[in-house]
């Protein structure tokens, strides 16, 4: 899909230079996807001490 934006270009190049990324297109498509990644794992973490998993890890391994 084709988008205008309008970008700094000092920040497009430190994170070009930064991540090693060839082109703009693969910079935004790498930061969209590290950007999903991360709000995926903080959505995960909110659950941190509010799920009891009663789990016996040598039953579950069978010893």
């Amino acid at each position: 899909m084709r988008t205008t934006l309008d970008l700094p270009q000092q920040l497009i190049e430190e994170a070009m230079e930064l991540t090693g990324s060839k082109t703009k297109s693969r910079l935004i498509v790498d930061a969209l996807e590290e950007l999903i990644k991360r709000s995926k794992r903080k959505r995960i973490l909110n659950f941190k001490g509010k799920i009891d998993l009663d789990i016996d890890l040598n039953t579950l391994r069978d010893r």
